[in-house]
């Protein structure tokens, strides 16, 4: 499977070792960065765009990253929003690069 997925904290931060400036508390960036250390160290196939975090693998590996991503961005806020879209699609593997070489084929014609 393949899950696009974004986590945006809010409200004041719940973990009190993370410190934000007063002119950076519009900003998740942080929370952004450290959810996607999660994901990277996970090893899994994975790409950051400027709205969304893409991975693939299996779906309980691929929902645990999501977790664990979504629990470090926590820290950053005290409430967490989390929109995540999947395509589910069994026996497919390496589909997070096959799906845009398709497309970039197909825009090549």
């Amino acid at each position: 499977m393949i899950v696009a997925f974004s986590v945006a904290p809010s409200g004041a931060p719940s973990d009190p070792s993370v410190t934000q400036s007063a002119t950076d508390q519009a900003s998740v960036h942080e929370a952004v960065a450290a959810a996607v250390r999660i994901v990277r160290e996970s090893g899994l196939p994975n790409r950051t765009s400027a709205m969304f975090t893409e991975i693939e693998g299996d779906w309980d590996e691929v929902m645990d990253v999501v977790r664990r991503a979504t629990d470090e961005a926590g820290r950053y806020g005290s409430r967490v929003s989390l929109v995540l879209k999947a395509d589910i699609r069994p026996g497919h593997t390496g589909e997070i690069d096959g799906k845009l070489d398709r497309v970039e084929k197909a825009l090549g014609r």
